[in-house]
């Protein structure tokens, strides 16, 4: 056993670098949600160190038998970090229940452990700006911004 009794994973978009908001016309019904919801978090959240974390996966092994004792969520929503992005102050998640292996499981259980899924983003998020993806991330946008500027807003396509 790895003894890792919380797995956790998600992908990251931080706000500050979305500059159009408004829907494709030839997007799909899925992606046209997706732009609503990160639409609807720049609102309600703003820009400045705010992110939106997408397809989070929390699970938690409540055994070493994943067949008997493993509960798993779905979330997605906001992270918000200090002012220097280097540690995560707050998130704001849609979390819901996706399996679990539990006969045991009660409604309580599952109302702690939802509560656990924003305790274990925090921490998963942290170690993400730690290893540097969140710094990545940005140099990447500065240089597309940069070259944006330098071409007069024009960057080309397929990026």
């Amino acid at each position: 056993m790895t003894g890792q009794w919380v797995e956790i994973e998600f992908d990251c978009l931080p706000l500050r670098s979305v500059t159009r908001i408004d829907v494709p016309v030839d997007a799909s019904p899925v992606y046209e949600q997706f732009v609503l919801r990160v639409k609807a978090a720049m609102a309600k959240h703003g820009t400045h160190n705010t992110y939106y974390v997408h397809q989070g996966r929390c699970v938690f092994h409540l055994t070493n038998d994943p067949q008997r004792g493993e509960v798993a969520f779905r979330f997605e929503g906001t992270a918000m970090t200090d002012t220097k992005d280097r540690l995560t102050k707050s998130v704001d998640l849609e979390i819901t229940l996706d399996r679990e292996t539990c006969t045991w499981l009660t409604e309580p259980i599952v109302a702690f452990l939802t509560e656990s899924v924003q305790h274990a983003l925090m921490v998963e998020f942290d170690r993400y700006i730690d290893a540097g993806d969140l710094q990545r991330t940005q140099e990447r946008i500065e240089k597309i911004n940069q070259q944006s500027d330098e071409a007069d807003g024009f960057v080309g396509m397929y990026l």
